[in-house]
């Protein structure tokens, strides 16, 4: 149970402070001399996972709430024509920012099986 408090602690600790912006890839770079792995791969590791990652978490979040707020107007808006239509489109465009999102994680789980990362 504290683990993931810390876990999720140093994940809002990261967004708020901006701290992924900042990849210390030197001090990565130290830690590949004892073992197989080079200095590329580690630092490619540590880019997707401190910097992509975390921005599209972000924009799955946002995509999950641009289909909420389009269901609402759509669920409001029962005698408005015009405004279902615009509820309906905000929903759709959600669904498609979350599959692309979704897609965008496997994309990047595969290349870092790929290369073993």
């Amino acid at each position: 149970m504290d683990l993931h408090k810390d876990r999720l602690y140093q994940f809002y600790n990261n967004i708020f402070t901006m701290d992924f912006l900042i990849p210390k890839a030197y001090a990565y770079v130290a830690d590949t001399a004892s073992n197989n792995t080079s200095a590329f791969d580690t630092l490619l590791s540590k880019i997707l996972s401190n910097v992509v990652t975390p921005i599209i978490y972000l924009l799955f979040a946002l995509a999950v709430v641009y289909f909420l707020l389009g269901m609402i107007k759509f669920l409001q808006n029962v005698d408005n024509v015009q405004k279902r239509a615009e509820g309906q489109q905000n929903m759709i465009w959600g669904v498609v920012g979350i599959f692309i999102m979704v897609s965008a994680k496997g994309i990047i789980n595969v290349i870092l099986s790929t290369l073993g990362l």
